[in-house]
């Protein structure tokens, strides 16, 4: 059975019930009582908040430097889930470009790895989509930015309340039905270059003690380059049911279906050539990721909050590819008369979570304090296998001809336990303390090399960790904050698992660990300016790696171990002013705004040594690979009645894509990827009442450019950045 086609046509059909159940009760209403149209309430002129307030869906995050981000057309593009625009507003995220196809978020913080997000703590409505947050803690898992009303990201002193991570944690805030109307529905559909359609449907609404939200998003295009054509699919339901006054329980399942052709890495001299060509038409990339989750909430008094959070993480990672250097071509191998056998690596996901979390207010003197604290229990079995010997075809065919040259059984539980508390010392100081207790015990099993090497690996651990906040009230509207906090990142099964008969592990192989510090001011002046400016300081230690060693024999091998230390301190700034009220526009319906999102991150080696040719370099003053000095993104933002549009400027400075700080080198895979300086423009136009059109232009100077060089997938080499290209969107809600 295509159970793809029926879901689409059932979900066609309950569109179709839904614009027929709205038209009748128009006409019932229209025949039965007397009625007005209202004309549409648009609020104009507003500043958001640029940071989280101190307690919010029983997080605490008084002292911590906070960003939120709230989702609007015409302030970014949506459709396309375009990340340099929708993250514009907090600075110092960093962003890899590896594709335009917007399927797969890659964010980094402050000197850590933005691939795939693996170095952040991604959330949904407060509950983890990294498809393994101890093993292999990539996000393959990527909503539509349709659905999103707010991005929540909390620094490197995340830690406390929410585990490993350095990058911070980043929480996704999913739509939910209209509270005032019973049915409502919601549709955007996108046209665009290069073939771009992406259909967005949505319903919702609330029924006496019930409120739901569901959507389903289908985008496909045939990608800025040859080859890079993808298809995505995206499905999400949540039903609440408010059983009392007291409390509440959610329902809720998300899936994203993505099936990738990868157009492969380039050169220097091809990309330089002509960056748009492909030598690679064979390769196809495959995250299917599920996320089923119940939230319940309950008030067991008027201070006391109780939050019990599990949900699940199903799904897998499967890749078919011809794996080489770029400089070579795939091509018919003249000895087999077929092109080359193609390499199959698939991972398999099965986790298991849940969280308690309770808060407590209480009263000391005349000032409220709050007390937080909760259990996590994590389960998590991963299935990797790699290297399988593939088809020699050219669909996405994942068959093998071989068996896998590896094939490995991951399995982490984890328990851990968390408590702070903010002291209110009077009513503008507070501070609060905190603490967590991790427990790690994991293994790993199976075969290497073709069945030829067995692998066996133990590594249970634990440890604790500590944090200080301060937050001091300067006025009503502007507070001083500070946080210290420790961190950790877990070893991952790739650091354990030698990648050949000649690698060794080391077996005291540890955790990364280190900590966070931030001091900030931040605050808004009516709707005129918003302000966050803060500096930190953030030690990674324990960074792990490869070394060449000797044995007495004088023959030489690779071991994984800890390479060294790093540091990345610098300023993050963000500035919202409006001109129109600065220079006294009077009128509600116009603003003319403008925003700055500047960071400076100075991420740098001060130990540790990194295998060059064979021989162990000195990593000290060393640049951190895939780290940019500078990230600049500023706009201008204008709103007149109905109409609002965007114009932003993105400026990456240059970096480096490995810890040694190569220059160049011939295949493209390692060296100095160049700064760059991209500008986007974003349009909404709301009319009828009901209706809106969206367009936007993408990188609309048609800057050459990269933000990526790598040496394993989706490369190897250099991973060019899409040229210009534009889209227009036509959508109602009703």
């Amino acid at each position: 059975m295509n159970y793809t086609s029926t879901i689409n046509k059932t979900l066609l059909v309950i569109l179709v019930l839904a614009s027929n159940y709205i038209y009748a009760q128009n006409q019932i209403n229209a025949d039965s009582l007397p009625t007005k149209v209202l004309e549409q309430v648009v609020v104009i002129g507003q500043l958001d908040k640029p940071y989280l307030p101190d307690v919010k869906d029983m997080i605490v995050y008084s002292g911590k430097k906070t960003n939120v981000i709230n989702l609007n057309n015409g302030e970014a593009n949506l459709p396309q889930n375009l990340g340099r625009m929708i993250f514009a507003k907090m600075p110092g995220v960093n962003l890899w470009d590896m594709d335009g196809a917007g399927t797969q978020m890659n964010i980094g913080s402050r000197g850590t790895d933005a691939h795939r997000s693996i170095e952040m703590n991604m959330r949904q409505n407060g509950y983890n989509t990294n498809s393994d947050m101890f093993g292999y803690p990539e996000n393959h898992y990527a909503a539509p930015m349709q659905a999103i009303s707010q991005i929540q990201l909390l620094r490197g002193s995340a830690a406390l309340q929410f585990g490993s991570q350095f990058g911070g944690m980043m929480n996704y805030v999913m739509k939910e039905g209209d509270p005032s109307k019973v049915f409502s529905l919601e549709s955007e559909q996108t046209v665009g270059s290069f073939n771009l359609f992406n259909s967005f449907n949505a319903v919702g609404g609330t029924k006496g003690k019930i409120n739901y939200y569901a959507y389903y998003d289908n985008r496909h295009s045939d990608g800025w380059r040859p080859n890079g054509s993808y298809r995505y699919k995206a499905y999400y339901a949540n039903i609440k049911f408010m059983f009392s006054k007291k409390g509440s329980i959610s329902f809720q399942f998300s899936r994203t279906d993505t099936e990738q052709q990868i157009a492969g890495g380039l050169t220097d001299e091809q990309f330089q050539q002509n960056a748009k060509q492909s030598n690679r038409a064979r390769n196809y990339f495959v995250p299917i990721i599920n996320v089923p989750a119940i939230i319940f909430n309950y008030a067991l008094s008027e201070r006391t909050n109780l939050q019990i959070t599990t949900n699940g993480i199903f799904g897998e990672r499967s890749s078919v590819q011809f794996i080489n250097t770029p400089n070579v071509n795939d091509t018919i191998n003249t000895n087999l008369g077929t092109y080359n056998p193609r390499q199959v690596d698939r991972d398999f996901y099965k986790g298991f979570t849940t969280e308690a979390r309770v808060l407590h207010r209480y009263q000391i003197g005349k000032v409220m304090s709050t007390l937080a604290g909760g259990f996590r229990y994590f389960n998590q079995k991963t299935q990797r296998r790699q290297k399988g010997k593939g088809t020699t075809g050219s669909d996405n065919d994942m068959s093998l001809l071989a068996p896998y040259g590896i094939d490995l059984s991951f399995h982490t539980i984890n328990y851990a336990a968390f408590v702070e508390n903010i002291f209110k010392l009077n009513e503008k100081f507070s501070v609060t303390p905190g603490f967590r207790y991790e427990i790690i015990g994991s293994n790993l099993t199976g075969v290497i090399n073709n069945a030829t090497l067995p692998v066996s690996y133990k590594g249970d651990r634990t440890f604790p960790l500590f944090g200080l906040g301060l937050q001091f009230q300067t006025t009503k509207v502007t507070q001083l904050y500070g946080n210290i906090s420790q961190a950790y990142r877990p070893y991952l099964y790739a650091n354990v698992t030698p990648a050949d008969q000649i690698g060794v592990i080391d077996p005291n192989l540890k955790d990364s660990k280190g900590y966070d510090i931030d001091f900030g001011y931040r605050g808004q002046l009516y709707d005129l300016l918003s302000f966050d400016v803060n500096a930190f300081y953030l030690f990674y230690g324990d960074k792990i790696g490869k070394v060449t060693i000797k044995d007495s024999n004088n023959s030489s091998y690779q071991l994984t171990t800890n390479i060294g230390n790093s540091i990345a301190k610098g300023f993050e700034a963000y500035v919202n002013l409006s001109l129109w009220k600065a220079i006294g526009g009077g009128t509600k319906n116009v603003d003319l705004k403008i925003f700055s999102s500047l960071a400076y991150t100075k991420a740098r080696y001060i130990s540790g040594t990194i295998i060059n040719n064979g021989d162990n370099i000195s990593l000290v003053g060393n640049r951190v690979e895939g780290v940019p000095d500078w990230i600049e993104r500023a706009g201008l933002e204008f709103r007149y009645k109905k109409i609002s549009t965007t114009f932003q400027s993105s400026y990456v400075s240059d970096q480096f894509n490995d810890a040694n700080n190569t220059p160049s080198s011939i295949t493209g895979v390692v060296g100095h990827v160049p700064a760059y300086t991209l500008f986007d423009w974003a349009f909404d136009w709301k009319f009828l009442e009901l209706y809106h059109v969206s367009a936007g232009i993408n990188n609309l100077t048609d800057v050459l450019y990269f933000s990526r060089r790598i040496n394993m997938y989706p490369g190897p080499g250099i991973l060019p950045g899409d040229g210009r290209s534009f889209y227009i969107s036509f959508g109602f809600k009703m």
